[in-house]
């Protein structure tokens, strides 16, 4: 089947360009396309697409709370941001805001696509030039917010030992495939290591999990 896609965006030509790259893709249908957040919202509401490409800076209501409400409302879409800013403020209120990745608007049509696809298929995404340091930035943020209160370990203890391993090294960017290289095990096994992590703790995505992780300080943040 087809990864339905809905693109959110205040200029017309980004929203048309988007949707002839995509289009040309023989597994990306564009189900809709959305002129502010409010009508993002109420587009997944109706076409419950499985990915929404989100700018960040719209009239009516902005990108981050359009992705806000989407992820509150329990929907299955999953949102990329999109962006022509490469500041780490706006990585950090994605994630807050429940994003599954983030992409500048400079990306190659071939970055594009995989992107839906890795997002669509549960994946984190980050753009190229965000490295792992915003997770860890992330999570000392949320951290110094949260001042001296306890991290919410009680959840983590529901995991298995393998799969708080696995965890962590979600939280330190390791795919699927390099986890189980490095723990020696078939690719098949972490991806159903990855599905009882997110069902535990009820997680959407891996970049929840790895936020989590860091917020749990299961992992510690890098200096």
């Amino acid at each position: 089947m087809s990864i339905r896609v809905l693109i959110a965006d205040d200029q017309e030509m980004v929203r048309e360009g988007f949707s002839v790259l995509l289009g040309a893709q023989p597994d990306i249908e564009v189900a809709g396309e959305a002129r502010d957040g409010r009508e993002a919202v109420a587009k997944v509401k109706e076409l419950h697409p499985d990915v929404v490409l989100m700018d960040i800076r719209m009239p009516n209501l902005n990108g981050l709370e359009a992705t806000r409400r989407i992820v509150a409302a329990d929907a299955d879409s999953h949102v990329l941001v999109l962006t022509t800013f490469d500041q780490d403020e706006y990585v950090y209120q994605a994630l807050r805001a429940g994003a599954s990745g983030f992409l500048l608007k400079d990306a190659s049509a071939q970055q594009l696509a995989d992107g839906v696809r890795i997002v669509a298929a549960g994946e984190a995404l980050l753009a190229p030039t965000v490295t792992k340091r915003l997770l860890s930035t992330f999570a000392r943020t949320t951290a110094a917010e949260a001042g001296d209160a306890l991290p919410p370990r009680t959840r983590v203890g529901d995991l298995t030992e393998r799969e708080t391993e696995v965890l962590a090294l979600i939280a330190r960017g390791l795919s699927n495939g390099e986890i189980a290289a490095q723990l020696v095990v078939a690719e098949s096994t972490i991806k159903t290591h990855v599905g009882r992590i997110l069902e535990k703790l009820g997680l959407r995505d891996r970049t929840q999990a790895a936020v989590f992780a860091y917020e749990a300080r299961l992992v510690t943040p890098a200096p």
